[in-house]
């Protein structure tokens, strides 16, 4: 460590991103300090990944034990499933509390500080936080930037945190209104409709773009919305913007047309979930006294490496990771991210592959995906020249699908003709989360289906979706 500095790395939040950053460092010998304004575990731990699912957990137990004729096919008798709604809260926040004091505790073990404020660039090399004790100045010869997102809350949308509310609201599981409306079907959405639904609530999902699940692949997009909304008791809106949105009871919801820009539907709902995105939590960092400008929509710039960009050119010693950077806002990325720039920092150069970082929306089933949709594959082959196919296999086939009878699914995978490199993969079924992690893998190494064709995979098992997938590939090579 330099004698110049009080630390060799100093981490300006505390989520997923920051924490990943935090252990690497000082594994590699960095003395390291983390500042966090509020809850340790930023919003994956507090507000997002983590309550979430164990909401999406409990409400699938009452979904799965409600569906009596399912069980009674496999001999199985159940009577009137009840549930306590407290309860199943109560189950989320715990969970929450268990994993921030496990983190914090991992943090304090391994010699992190934790500094508690709210963090500043001063300049590249050094921070100030607002503490309970007044400002702070601390000096690092490294700064690294991890300040996350929050809900996106679009114009017209009165939000009051009890009928009108984001997901950071909704996660606490407060009430189970009658009638929901939930504006937005991307994963945030979709879990949340899948939660309410299993617990007896009436949905309306609202989507402002001109069909339902518009950044799923289009085959995945067609059987989603046949599952998980048809099939229950959700209504669903596309090419409508919810252009004003009034808390109360009722809440008020004014639908426009995407196109002629005209009220056409009036809602009147008992709450309203606002489930829009997010966007980067970068106010207030004090970025212009390094000559930083944050992009139109928020984000801090940032080159291949991380590093933060000013004028066209990396600035000394401050890097960024996270929701905050735009690149790929999933907690698993912001942690690899960290440590990319950890492991930089100690002279080995590493970017991260964000074609190869899976996502999955945990509803039930579950949807996943690595890579490139269809539609990005092709654009993508007609800019370098090179044809793109595809290969579906149906979890309706699997045995051990039909043994759980939980058939609804399928695995899709996309790959270039010509060279059999798989560049992307698409999973709706049962444990899809799971399942996807196989193909990023072999996205990471660039693997060809034509190989991956002859892995030898369980029998009988769900994971025998891919291995069929992709000896499909063999028929048309």
């Amino acid at each position: 460590m330099s004698q110049e500095f009080d630390y060799d790395l100093l981490i300006i939040g505390a989520g997923v991103g920051g924490h990943g950053a935090a252990l690497h460092a000082v594994s590699h010998g960095l003395k390291t300090a983390i500042v966090e304004a509020a809850d340790m575990g930023g919003t994956c731990v507090n507000r997002g990944c983590i309550p979430s699912k164990a909401l999406l957990a409990a409400s699938g137990k009452v979904r799965e034990l409600s569906q009596t004729q399912h069980l009674q096919e496999m001999g199985v008798q159940i009577g009137g499933v009840q549930f306590d709604r407290q309860a199943i809260a109560d189950h989320a926040l715990n969970l929450v509390n268990n994993i921030r004091g496990n983190m914090t505790n991992s943090l304090k073990r391994l010699g992190v500080d934790i500094i508690q404020g709210w963090g500043k660039v001063a300049a590249s090399q050094k921070v100030t936080v607002e503490t309970a004790d007044g400002e702070k100045t601390y000096t690092a010869e490294n700064v690294l930037l991890a300040p996350g997102s929050v809900p996106f809350v679009p114009p017209g949308v009165e939000v009051d945190g009890k009928t009108v509310f984001t997901s950071d609201d909704a996660i606490k599981l407060e009430s189970l209104p009658q009638w929901i409306a939930i504006i937005g079907s991307g994963y945030i959405g979709l879990e949340f409709a899948d939660v309410y639904s299993a617990l007896g609530c009436e949905i309306s999902v609202i989507e402002a773009l001109d069909k339902v699940m518009p950044t799923f692949d289009p085959d995945i997009a067609k059987i989603a919305k046949r599952v998980l909304l048809d099939s229950r008791d959700i209504e669903s809106y596309a090419g409508v913007f919810a252009t004003k949105v009034t808390p109360g009871a009722p809440v008020t919801i004014e639908l426009t047309d995407a196109n002629t820009k005209e009220v056409v539907e009036v809602l009147e709902v008992d709450a309203c979930l606002v489930a829009t995105g997010r966007v980067p939590y970068t106010k207030n960092l004090n970025l212009e006294a390094v000559g930083v400008e944050l992009d139109r929509r928020g984000f801090i710039p940032v080159n291949d490496s991380l590093q933060v960009v000013a004028n066209d050119e990396a600035v000394p010693h401050l890097w960024a990771i996270g929701d905050a950077t735009g690149k790929m806002m999933l907690a698993h990325a912001a942690s690899a991210q960290g440590v990319a720039v950890v492991e930089t920092l100690c002279g080995r150069d590493r970017t991260v592959d964000y074609r190869s970082i899976p996502a999955a929306a945990f509803t039930h089933p579950e949807i996943s995906f690595v890579g490139l949709t269809e539609p990005q594959a092709k654009e993508l082959g007609k800019s370098e020249g090179f044809e793109v196919a595809s290969a579906r296999t149906y979890f309706k086939a699997n045995s051990k699908a039909l043994a759980e009878k939980e058939t609804d699914g399928l695995a899709k995978v996309i790959y270039r003709k010509d060279t059999g490199e798989l560049l992307g993969a698409h999973i709706i079924g049962i444990h899809a989360a799971d399942l996807i992690q196989e193909a990023a893998n072999a996205i990471a190494e660039r693997k060809s289906v034509r190989e991956l064709a002859f892995n030898v995979h369980t029998h009988p098992t769900l994971s025998e979706v891919l291995d069929e997938a992709y000896k499909r590939t063999l028929e048309t090579a």
